[in-house]
């Protein structure tokens, strides 16, 4: 028994970044309909697309799209961002105002985002542990902000290695990865379908994840 609480007492723990924020149900129920209802009418100028890994040319298990002037690009040609959809060649729609007031409150960071990417999960989509590093701006927070169905969000550290924990997102919580966050690995390993009855009946079960970024 003392050799066995030893070994606990010797595994690391899992320690909260400095400069991660969870800030449960920041948006309200009418906030968060407008937003998905803005979101969703943006879906229809820059449509959802597969983006694919670099080397393997695998396809990532969620859709995405942008908004803003710049969007983050995955394919063959590498992690990038473009100021035009990959498919349709036109520039991204403007983000709506909801989402610069919403960077204005919480970010702390005096230039508005430049970027908005749109992750749209499906019952069995998810994402692997990574860390945002294509931006030059990289001591900007990212602000991500959950709509629809609830996920399982799972944080870690510099290496991919290290300790992690999961929290449950809600439809309308907020999280900010600035300080050292802002360099920890990140994924999302489930979402829970039929948790939210936000999104219209066609996107359900879904999650609209939107995430804003600084690039330059």
């Amino acid at each position: 028994m003392a050799a066995e609480a030893g070994a606990q007492t010797d595994r690391p723990r899992f320690q909260t970044p400095d400069g991660f924020r969870l800030l449960p149900g920041f948006l309200g129920p009418d906030e968060q309909r407008k937003l998905a209802d803005d979101v969703i009418a943006a879906i229809a100028h820059a449509p959802l697309y597969r983006p694919s890994m670099p080397r393997t040319g695998a396809s990532l298990s969620v859709e995405m799209t942008n908004l803003g002037p710049l969007g983050w690009i995955s394919d063959r040609g590498g992690y990038r961002y473009e100021p035009a959809h990959p498919v349709t060649g036109r520039p991204w729609p403007p983000m709506p105002d909801a989402l610069l007031a919403l960077w204005a409150a919480v970010s702390d960071w005096p230039d508005p985002p430049q970027a908005c990417l749109v992750n749209v999960y499906g019952a069995d989509s998810r994402l692997g542990l990574h860390v945002d590093a294509d931006e030059d701006a990289r001591d900007a927070p990212v602000v991500s902000v959950s709509l629809g169905d609830r996920a399982r969000f799972r944080i870690g550290g510099l290496r991919r290695t290290d300790p992690t924990r999961s929290l449950v997102l809600s439809s309308g919580d907020v999280v900010v990865l600035g300080g050292a966050a802002r360099r920890c690995h990140h994924g999302v390993d489930r979402i829970y379908p039929a948790s939210s009855a936000l999104l219209p009946e066609a996107w359900r079960p879904g999650r609209i994840n939107l995430t804003l970024r600084r690039v330059r």
